[in-house]
């Protein structure tokens, strides 16, 4: 039986859940204050949801394995790094240049068991080191695929694999595969030899 008089007890449920919310920020981007002026990183597409089919799917179509590391540009809440460890053994990197969704990514990843096969990370994708990737999973408008798509064939090793959802690269690099999953297109590229 509670010590709380039976007023008291909503309040204090309701204070407990709030303290409990506080624990998504316990592995939050750290905050910097500087005296001078600091570069300000606004993303340039919005954080979209790829729903669960398609991200399924993009996995499936990148023949994802164990001995792949996934990186996903863009990543939001990081459901395809996260399904790529829990469902395929793969490790994944996770990048985005919002905090406010890798706080979430990082609470999916715990909650999915997967925390230290994967890694999120705030950042530009166009300043992001890909030469691990063997594969790199994309959400993003066509215009920017295509500014990316010099880095995308300079970094990644011949093999590596590109899956996009929705957008593709223009006439800049025509997909070897497309795909639909309900009312959405997924795109597959593979790096030639060099």
């Amino acid at each position: 039986m509670s010590t709380l008089p039976r007023a008291r007890i909503p309040l204090a449920a309701a204070l407990l859940a709030l303290l409990q919310g506080c624990a998504i920020f316990e592995n939050a981007e750290p905050t910097i204050i500087t005296a001078g002026e600091a570069p300000t990183l606004i993303p340039e597409v919005p954080f979209v949801v790829s729903p669960q089919e398609v991200v399924d799917a993009m996995l499936a179509l990148a023949k994802v394995g164990k001995d792949d590391v996934v990186y996903d540009l863009g990543c939001g809440d990081g459901r395809i790094v996260v399904a790529a460890a829990a469902r395929y053994g793969a490790r994944g990197v996770g990048i985005d240049i919002d905090p406010l969704p890798l706080i979430q990514a990082r609470a999916n990843a715990r909650r999915a068991g997967v925390i230290e096969r994967v890694t999120f990370k705030r950042g530009d994708l166009f300043e992001a080191d890909l030469r691990p990737a063997t594969v790199v999973t994309l959400y993003l408008f066509t215009e920017i695929n295509r500014r990316l798509l010099p880095k995308l064939r300079s970094e990644l090793a011949p093999g590596s694999r590109i899956v996009s959802h929705k957008f593709d690269m223009g006439e800049d690099w025509t997909p070897e595969r497309t795909v639909r999953v309900g009312d959405s297109v997924i795109h597959l590229w593979t790096v030639p030899p060099r």
